[in-house]
């Protein structure tokens, strides 16, 4: 057995890994669309490369009514006032990025936060209903890490007193559930395209509709709520995405698989390696289910484990491994929310306890495989040293 600064010694990267990063496409086909974007000056405004990156994501992920943003929390902000969402309650998760709840504060509508599923880590649709009032007008839901919502669930209750469904998709790129896309389930999902997820278009994201009636409304109100050059139709917003993004966003596409590929053979590695270490619960996959391997979460039982997650979490940043909290912490301690009633911890034990235990580990495609043998290797040396009981500050000195 080893002591921490032994470990450390032992296990420290030469150069930086962080959590994420993206798959690059070729400079030089990246150019030749610039060139195109040159030649036309036609740079935004529902451009020849937009509209070729709306159709072809189309096609890709296996939906028809598809309209691409600036990014993903305009288009959950639109995706809200499509559905006429501009008071009273929506129920949704304190376990998730604050745009989640950031666009109900931007639509004057007041988040009711819901206990998460320890399994799923996904909105518990068991405690869903209680949370119910006449204030009530949607679910918005989040596939955290890309793992599917519990959507028939969640479909049911939604049915049953009247309401929306908005699905937070922004991890959950070419999922599938029970052999569709994830994407069919709600009345709206939205996708997520900024630089940190598995498919990017540099800054950027995705609204799905159901109809083409709905797909026209969205297309109006991301466009200034303008019809033609002398119709204006509603109060809309700025959510074009344009052509420098979509470019980026079409050699995207022709790489996305052999990311997915090469980022189950990294949660392969770490699969394998964790499963069996003290205090470490694996996420496993959930049944029914494609993954895209988007992150790759673990939990961190501090008593059996021998040391808190913030602990380890300190001791990877000395190996020069940028693991990250995701999600701590909640968004419901966020001063601008903890004064709700839903907010109380004691009402969202399970989100409270899985936001101090859990951390991502780097996962993306160029990831060295010996590099995340590494990294496992330092977790469970971490287990098993010798001055498990210590105290962390005294051990760094």
């Amino acid at each position: 057995m080893q002591d921490l600064a032994e470990i450390i010694r032992e296990h420290k990267l030469a150069v930086p890994v962080y959590v994420t990063q993206p798959v690059m496409p070729k400079l030089e086909g990246y150019v030749e669309h610039l060139a195109g974007i040159w030649e036309r000056k036609w740079l935004t405004n529902d451009g020849p490369l937009h509209q070729e990156f709306e159709r072809r994501l189309s096609e890709y992920v296996d939906a028809d009514h598809v309209s691409v943003f600036c990014n993903a929390t305009i288009a959950l902000m639109v995706a809200l006032e499509t559905l006429r969402i501009d008071s009273g309650e929506v129920i949704t998760t304190p376990f998730t990025f604050p745009a989640t709840s950031h666009v109900l504060y931007w639509n004057r509508v007041r988040p009711v936060f819901c206990d998460i599923d320890p399994v799923t880590m996904n909105l518990d649709p068991s405690k869903i209903e209680r949370l119910i009032s006449p204030e009530t007008k949607a679910i918005l839901p989040v596939h955290v890490y890309g793992r599917p919502c519990d959507v028939e669930t969640i479909q049911r209750i939604a049915e049953i007193h009247g309401l929306h469904v908005i699905y937070d998709a922004a991890h959950a790129f070419a999922v599938r559930h029970k052999g569709k896309s994830i994407l069919a389930y709600g009345d709206i999902s939205v996708l997520s395209f900024h630089a940190t997820k598995l498919f990017t278009t540099i800054e950027g994201g995705a609204l799905i509709s159901r109809t083409d009636v709905q797909r026209k409304r969205v297309n109006f109100l991301k466009n200034f709520g303008i019809a033609d050059e002398e119709t204006v139709v509603g109060p809309g917003i700025n959510g074009k995405m344009n052509e420098f993004q979509a470019a980026f966003g079409l050699m995207q596409l022709q790489l996305v698989d052999g990311e997915i590929h090469n980022r189950r053979e990294i949660a392969l590695i770490y699969r394998e390696a964790l499963r069996h270490v003290a205090g470490i619960t694996v996420l496993e996959e959930l049944p029914d289910t494609e993954s895209n391997y988007a992150y790759f979460p673990i939990l961190i039982e501090t008593e059996d484990f021998g040391m808190s997650r913030d602990d380890l979490f300190v001791v990877m940043r000395h190996c020069n491994v940028f693991a990250r909290k995701y999600f701590y912490p909640l968004i419901s301690h966020a001063s601008c929310y903890s004064a709700l009633p839903s907010a109380a911890a004691v009402k969202l034990p399970v989100a409270e306890r899985v936001a101090t235990q859990v951390i991502c580990l780097p996962i993306y495609g160029s990831l060295e495989h010996e590099t995340a043998r590494t990294i496992c290797r330092l977790i469970a040396a971490c287990a098993a040293r010798r001055d498990r009981h210590a105290a962390l500050a005294g051990t760094l000195c």
